[in-house]
């Protein structure tokens, strides 16, 4: 099996629940996707970065894994494009008893419980029908496959987060549904996390319009919280 990777590099995660973390990043060619917002665009192309056999891709990881370095995380593109390369490299990670991180827009609950079983902390982030993501004929069926993903992780007991990135251009209407979509199907006690990101650079959204949205999760879940792409503010990768 061939895997095609865009790059491996050591950084601080700026994002999400686990942010200021030492973390080894894992960026996986190819995303059919158009998010408006995408600050990976290069590695969107399916023939992207350089192809490798799963052994030569473990052993480029093991010589790109530093002392005390807290989690693996496997970026794109979208991880679950090579969903059956991702389980091999995650279960190598999981062989050197390091923690292993999902980062995807879970769009396909079959290959996203694939790789489940060699993942220990999933993002799941929900796209809003503004985020330019697909066109709005596929948008549910697509959201549709997001939420069986987080079931499939609240289930299987991992450690599983909810990441929303909105904008300027985010409608509150449309947010407040897609938040009780996502709690009739998960209690607060289910997941370690509910995370609103702002956009950086690009149509940014407006202190008001975040607190707005931060106050529509707050009655779900209190532990709510605004965090931006941190690592931007440190000038790291």
């Amino acid at each position: 099996m061939k895997v095609r990777l865009f790059e491996i590099f050591t950084s601080v995660e700026g994002e999400g629940i686990l942010y200021g973390t030492k973390t080894l990043f894992v960026r996986l060619a190819g995303c059919p996707f158009t998010c408006f917002y995408c600050d990976t665009k290069e590695s969107l192309p399916l023939d992207s970065g350089t192809e490798y056999s799963i052994e030569d891709a473990n052993k480029l990881i093991d010589s790109n894994l530093k002392n005390q370095t807290y989690k693996v995380n496997f970026t794109g593109g979208d991880p679950l494009i090579q969903h059956e390369a991702v389980a091999l490299l995650a279960k190598h990670i999981q062989d050197k008893k390091i923690p292993t991180y999902l980062e995807s827009s879970c769009f396909d609950v079959d290959r996203f419980d694939h790789v489940l079983p060699f993942i220990d902390i999933v993002k799941i982030e929900f796209k809003t029908k503004d985020s330019g993501f697909v066109d709005l004929k596929h948008y549910e069926k697509l959201i549709g496959h997001t939420m069986k993903c987080l079931q499939s992780s609240v289930k299987s007991k991992k450690t599983t987060y909810i990441k929303v990135v909105v904008s300027s251009k985010t409608q509150p209407d449309e947010f407040k549904k897609l938040v009780k979509e996502i709690f009739d199907i998960v209690s607060k006690d289910d997941i370690n996390g509910f995370i609103i990101q702002p956009t950086y650079g690009i149509s940014e959204p407006s202190l008001d319009l975040l607190l707005e949205l931060y106050d529509l999760v707050y009655p779900y879940y209190i532990d709510v919280k605004v965090v931006p792409q941190l690592h931007k503010f440190i000038g790291a990768p």
